[in-house]
């Protein structure tokens, strides 16, 4: 049996898997559980990276898969253990945050239907969720010009931009954090609103309050990471409503998939930063002459371990644990 991601998905899209291609029942099983396949429980929705599973009329499974995308088309490889990194990430911050999220537990004992390989293999990449109204926007946070919101400055402004002065050159640490939300897209590009027309779709009030949570949040974050010796230039949440009404965070929280970490010593205003994130497949994709639409290239072996090397760095300089422990619990 020779696996693709396109198998374990239920598409009919021929795509490769290459290097990661597997065989056998057991190796299905292991692939399919790393892109989400659960078959025991009822999904109810797919992500760019994670599968969302029905557990009961309160509780949600949300399994992080080893996909990666770029350009908003999901590539063909995976990336082994991101979906770990993800999910480890998330539960550190969603513990040392101690803010009012969705997260119940990452044990999986509890979870019916599941046998006990599915349970071994979803370890460490699924987390047990409150099931909640989720707000339709993407509160993002600045606290260094960069990336799109860099290319509207130096085109003269827009959205994310609209309250910074002039003068300010690419990676500079603004003197206080933005707040730029964007409309949530399942698939597809998120789209910059502006304050005005926030205010207009949640009313002040909830805009007000998820401003300054997402800012404080940030904040909050942005001082562990620089005890680490790194910088958190910006990142983006998610939050949701509860049947009482309470504002809660939700989805992932500060992983590389949300965030873009440097390093601090590799920080200097008016020049590129490296990250801990999927630039580094972005930066090979862009070398190629790849039109950013469907069917993506075959990622190099370098690049899928270059990658899976820079999450779990990541991961291990922010929580100062090791991967590996991370793995055995």
């Amino acid at each position: 049996m020779n696996l693709t991601v396109a198998d374990c998905l239920g598409s009919s899209s021929a795509l490769k898997e290459g290097e990661q291609e597997l065989s056998g029942d057991t190796a299905y099983r292991v692939l399919a559980l790393s892109l989400g396949h659960v078959p025991t429980l009822s999904h109810i929705a797919s992500g760019k990276v994670r599968e969302i599973y029905e557990i009961d009329a309160e509780r949600l499974l949300f399994v992080a898969t080893d996909r990666i995308s770029a350009y908003d088309v999901i590539l063909t490889q995976t990336i082994p253990d991101k979906g770990r990194v993800l999910t480890g990430l998330s539960r550190f911050f969603f513990d040392l945050l101690d803010a009012p999220n969705h997260l119940i537990t990452t044990d999986l004992s509890d979870v019916p239907g599941l046998d006990d390989d599915e349970r071994e293999d979803l370890t460490g990449r699924a987390m047990v969720v409150r099931r909640v109204e989720v707000i339709p926007i993407e509160c993002v946070v600045r606290g260094y010009l960069y990336g799109s919101s860099w290319r509207e400055y130096r085109d003269g402004g827009g959205p994310t931009t609209e309250h910074l002065p002039s003068g300010l050159q690419l990676a500079d640490e603004l003197v206080e954090p933005i707040f730029t939300p964007s409309t949530k897209a399942t698939t597809g590009h998120d789209e910059n609103i502006t304050e005005a027309q926030t205010r207009q779709q949640l009313g002040d009030d909830l805009y007000e309050d998820l401003k300054q949570s997402s800012i404080d949040i940030y904040q909050r974050a942005g001082r562990h990471a620089a005890e680490r010796g790194v910088i958190l230039a910006d990142t983006k949440f998610e939050f949701g409503r509860t049947a009482d009404d309470e504002v809660i965070l939700i989805d992932e929280v500060l992983t590389p998939d949300s965030s873009r970490y440097w390093p601090r010593d590799s920080w200097e205003p008016g020049h590129d930063v490296p990250s801990y994130d999927k630039q580094y497949v972005r930066d090979w994709l862009d070398t190629t002459d790849w039109d950013k639409t469907p069917p993506p290239p075959d990622l190099p072996d370098e690049v899928v371990s270059g990658t899976r090397n820079r999450y779990i760095e990541a991961y291990e300089k922010i929580t100062d644990s090791s991967f590996d422990d991370y793995l055995q619990r």
